[in-house]
């Protein structure tokens, strides 16, 4: 779990680096006379290729705070290259995706704040959707407590993470499941993203869940993995993360976020609870609970929940 943490900071701050470079203004400059005037060019290579930007008229602040860019663009190339230097050590292969992943995470992008707004009324908490876009684009809200703040933004990190290409083309297995849930649960509890230790009960029922055996979790999980189908395997991954309360809290959010993973790595959509559908699902949660009979549930969730690419 440790070595998977590291790996996945590095991700974030080659991430970080990257967002702030494509943000900059920098390139080789040129000053172009045209008809009297004098108008600023930047050439730079992009991907492989030969860029020239037009920027705009020449003004000695603008020429100058290019000039000042560059030397910070130049640094930031330098610790991307050490960054992914480190991500090679670690056994981290960026790997080309393909189109249809390629879509699925500009799909999964376009919804976040609305996908991330439907799992937190699944959960309860007090927001509008105005509300989460101002958390999720880091504003200031009143009358909304600390934790559920967090909730929001530990929400927003967990999707991060499943939409960096690397971890897109990565297996969703075991490790991963502990990982979102780890982010999902951060500041909350000492010991997420591991499997919890102590007995839980559900609201809504008398059904208790077993105590998760690693090894058993893991041979579980597998056969799941193993379905052909991409919509019945993401479905009863959702289900079996949910059923078993595999950790000490968090557990509907993990699923979902884990059940998309598999979804986007393939190119086959997103799954989300809609707001409108919220207590649907909780009653057909309870008897699945209770029965472990997934029929009915997996019928709403198909009908109700999946978008589909495929």
């Amino acid at each position: 779990m440790d070595e998977i943490i590291k790996t996945m900071d590095l991700v974030n701050k080659k991430r970080a680096l990257e967002s702030r470079l494509n943000n900059l203004l920098w390139g080789t400059v040129e000053v172009r006379d045209v008809k009297g005037g004098q108008y600023i060019y930047l050439h730079k290579r992009v991907s492989g290729l030969s860029r020239t930007l037009y920027v705009g008229e020449y003004n000695e602040v603008l020429y100058n705070q290019i000039i000042n860019n560059n030397m910070y663009a130049k640094e930031f190339k330098r610790e991307i290259r050490a960054i992914r230097s480190d991500l090679k050590k670690v056994g981290y292969v960026e790997t080309e995706l393909t189109d249809k992943v390629r879509l699925n995470i500009d799909l999964a992008k376009r919804n976040l704040v609305d996908t991330i707004y439907k799992q937190a009324v699944l959960e309860g908490v007090a927001v509008t959707f105005l509300d989460t876009e101002a958390i999720i684009e880091g504003g200031k809200i009143n009358n909304i407590s600390a934790d559920d703040v967090l909730k929001i933004n530990n929400l927003k990190h967990a999707w991060q993470l499943i939409l960096d290409e690397g971890v897109a083309a990565s297996p969703s297995d075991f490790n991963l499941l502990c990982l979102i849930n780890k982010l999902i649960e951060e500041s909350f509890y000492y010991n997420a993203g591991y499997l919890r230790t102590v007995p839980v009960a559900i609201g809504g029922t008398k059904w208790k869940p077993d105590l998760p055996i690693e090894s058993q979790i893991k041979e579980q999980l597998s056969d799941i993995l193993g379905i052909n189908d991409i919509y019945d395997k993401a479905v009863s991954a959702l289900l079996f993360v949910t059923r078993k309360q595999l950790f000490i809290d968090g557990n509907k959010r993990t699923s979902v976020i884990y059940a998309n993973h598999i979804l986007i790595s393939q190119g086959a959509g997103l799954i989300v609870v809609p707001e409108e559908d919220v207590t649907t699902y909780k009653k057909l949660l309870i008897g699945y609970y209770e029965t472990n009979e997934s029929s009915a549930i997996k019928r709403f969730l198909f009908d109700k929940c999946l978008t589909r690419l495929k």
